[in-house]
């Protein structure tokens, strides 16, 4: 039942992997058709915009590099300026250095992997069609948010803006005071610029990133260090492995989001917080990359050592070829979601995967089946090195349990090697793993056997079974189950308890052999499988050990000592063990005599 239940599983297994390909790919492709159309729409229908305005990101990223280049009036057209007092050229520098000086102070702009490229702007969010929320401003205490929004007509090509909500709640704020950055910075500082901005701004971002390690090392230093004093159970070399995978990935969050922090509050450029956002999210993709890559190395080595402490040797291979798959898929999906975060389109890239992965569920079928039927022998264990057993028509012992194939070497000493997945498909019988072994035979008695020399059989020979150290008396069973075309039927039923194959052959000769010797006291005998022509010569059988064989019945009547149809339990008890195994005369006796 457990083997058919890994074989379900197998197939389970088997048909989940194909149907993840193929729906991955499937989904895929139609994103880089969808894709694909609609750059070929945008290349023929949508005309380019020298601002960049076609999509939220192009929007957000030219309305900071115009600041950055101080152009304010090229700025301004990235905003709504619904106001007619607005359109003043003083009036739209005024609003733009506002909202550079709010966003330098309390704002924060979504990271630019994170906003929509697309025309349509986002559509899995709460706003409506053609709004994109893109970042936040705090004033006193109050959330401003920061919303573009799409200006042009149903039949015009896309204009993305900051909305006119966001332009004249920003254009409503004074915004005369000064970041904590720009009050401590001395004026030589603060007069030369790089790219846009103030030298001591570049100098804070690198004074901040060493103040975000080191605050985030001392924490998480100081965190593992309480761990390990208050907690007893921290102290184990399995707790000290885990606290080892996560140190390192928090320290870097922890500086991530106490660099993001402390940049916000002194108050760094936004033009500079911007062009790290890149770097941060990045970071924050590759801490958790390494989080996933360190607990795989735990998970790994864990198990090995369990499956060692079992035993089960052949499992710590496929523990390895996991991990290896493992750290593979790490790389690959890391690596997409890096080139994803800075900017790059990865659907070409998914598209490939996909592909790959439908060529690579065909082509390699049969060792993804031999890898998933080494899994299914290896977890339910239906056979391990050293069984014997007997896999469709082969019978063997296993000699290895490899990663594509099993191997028996059977009784005339050939080697068979038997694909995994052909392995556990089939039924396996395991003789190996038996606690016990059958005893079932049916003698044939010849027709002149009388009831009584039945009765007597019956009697002696269910004795043997209960006297002997070896057979289980529980379900021992001895009776009279038919009359045959030339013979009277006794059926034997027992099971001999030792360890192994060779020692039951042992029991079963010596069962065999004493219960020949009752069938010849009884003055009965084997019939024939076929019919006999009986000669002068032939003297039948013998009347004195029959007529013994009656009074003994007899006997046993007068004295109400008859044990049928089942024997008194308290005779049981007093027959158990009674049988001397080995039987007398035997080398093993003498062995014992001489205290060997």
């Amino acid at each position: 039942m457990q083997l058919q239940a890994g074989h379900i599983l197998k197939k389970l297994i088997q048909s989940i992997c194909i149907l993840i390909v193929l729906v991955s790919s499937y989904t895929v492709n139609a994103q880089l058709l969808t894709a694909t159309k609609s750059a070929a729409e945008t290349t023929e229908e949508i005309p380019q915009d020298s601002l960049g305005r076609r999509n939220p990101r192009g929007t957000v990223n030219g309305f900071i590099q115009a600041m950055a280049d101080q152009n304010y009036v090229r700025a301004s057209q990235y905003l709504v300026l619904s106001k007619r007092s607005f359109r003043k050229e003083e009036e739209r520098e005024r609003i733009v250095k506002s909202f550079q000086s709010l966003l330098d102070q309390s704002g924060d702009i979504v990271p630019y992997s994170l906003i929509s490229n697309k025309s349509t702007g986002r559509t899995d969010d709460d706003l409506g069609q053609g709004i994109d929320l893109v970042g936040t401003i705090t004033v006193d205490d109050k959330p401003i948010s920061l919303y573009v929004e799409n200006q042009a007509g149903e039949k015009d090509p896309p204009l993305w803006q900051f909305s006119a909500e966001t332009v004249d709640a920003i254009a409503a704020i004074n915004t005369e005071d000064q970041t904590l950055l720009d009050r401590i910075l001395p004026d030589a500082l603060k007069e030369r610029k790089l790219a846009g901005v103030p030298v001591g701004h570049w100098v804070a971002v690198v004074v901040l990133v060493l103040i975000s390690y080191l605050m985030a090392w001392g924490i998480i230093a100081l965190i593992s260090f309480l761990l390990i004093k208050l907690w007893p159970k921290a102290r184990t070399q399995k707790m000290e492995a885990i606290i080892e995978a996560f140190s390192l990935p928090l320290k870097l969050y922890l500086a991530v989001w106490l660099f993001v922090s402390l940049s916000q509050h002194v108050g760094i450029s936004i033009i500079v917080r911007q062009r790290f956002s890149y770097i941060t999210v990045t970071i924050g993709i590759v801490a958790f990359l390494i989080l996933l890559w360190k607990l795989t190395d735990f998970i790994s080595v864990y198990s090995k050592e369990k499956m060692t402490l079992r035993g089960r040797i052949s499992a710590i291979s496929v523990i390895l070829f996991l991990r290896r798959t493992a750290k593979m898929a790490i790389v690959i999906i890391g690596v997409i979601a890096i080139l994803g975060a800075i900017g790059f389109d990865v659907t070409t890239w998914l598209a490939a995967l996909g592909i790959g992965g439908i060529a690579l569920a065909l082509g390699a079928q049969k060792t993804v089946e031999n890898f998933v039927g080494s899994v299914a022998l290896i977890t339910d264990q239906p056979i391990r090195v050293g069984d014997f057993c007997r896999v469709g028509d082969i019978k063997g012992t296993v000699e290895s349990i490899g990663m594509r194939s099993t191997t028996l070497r059977t009784v005339a000493r050939t080697i068979v090697t038997i694909p995994n997945g052909e392995f556990s498909s089939n039924s396996i019988e395991n003789y190996s793993q038996r606690d016990r072994f059958l005893f079932n035979h049916v003698f044939g008695l010849r027709t002149e056997t009388s009831p009584d020399q039945i009765r007597y059989l019956l009697v002696e020979l269910r004795a043997i079974l209960y006297s002997h150290p070896l057979i289980n008396p529980e379900p021992a069973k001895v009776r009279f189950t038919g009359v045959g075309e030339s013979s009277w039927n006794i059926e034997i039923l027992a099971y001999i308890e030792v360890g192994n194959f060779d020692a039951s052959q042992e029991v079963q000769e010596d069962l065999l052999l004493r219960m020949m010797d009752v069938i010849n006291k009884s003055g009965s005998g084997f019939a024939f499988p076929s019919q006999t022509v009986y000669f002068a010569k032939d003297g039948g059988l013998s009347k004195e050990k029959s007529d013994e064989a009656a009074t003994k019945v007899k006997n046993w009547k007068e004295n109400k000592e008859l044990h049928l149809p089942k024997f008194d339990p308290k005779h049981i008890d007093e027959l158990k063990g009674s049988i001397q195994y080995p039987e007398e005369g035997s080398v093993l006796n003498k062995d014992e005599e001489n205290g060997k």
